[in-house]
């Protein structure tokens, strides 16, 4: 968090990063970028899941940690998505700036289309992470 700055709502901040605004869900707590080192963090009240229009599913611990740049979040921590099973998601990134495609490394990587993610949605409560 900058210190005398307001923080932007999160979309705002994936919007700039070119990363689709709806990535995280509607119902987040609140979050804390550190921009010294494109450190983010983004805080949910339980773990959940949201359900994408391209039919993925993506499940979200309680924090969620990564490195955020330009078309790119890195380093994740306490996401997954299913790929025949549930696997950790360790990045996500838009191929390019003007590709429609956005790429979850969850293991291997798998290409989404990146419009699924950009209406933000809320999430489903899930027993656990």
């Amino acid at each position: 968090m900058l210190k005398g700055k307001p923080l932007k709502a999160l979309p705002d901040l994936l919007r700039e990063c070119n990363i689709p605004p709806g990535l995280f869900p509607r119902n987040i707590t609140c979050y804390d970028f550190d921009e010294s080192r494109s450190k983010l963090i983004v805080y949910l009240p339980s773990p959940c899941a949201v359900s994408f229009k391209d039919s993925s599913v993506v499940r979200y611990a309680t924090r969620v940690k990564g490195t955020l740049s330009r078309g790119k979040l890195s380093g994740v921590e306490g996401m997954k998505t299913k790929v025949l099973v549930w696997v950790k998601v360790t990045g996500v990134a838009v191929e390019s700036y003007k590709s429609d495609q956005l790429c979850f490394t969850a293991g291997v990587k798998v290409s989404r289309p990146k419009d699924a993610y950009e209406m933000l949605r809320d999430a489903i409560r899930v027993e656990q992470f």
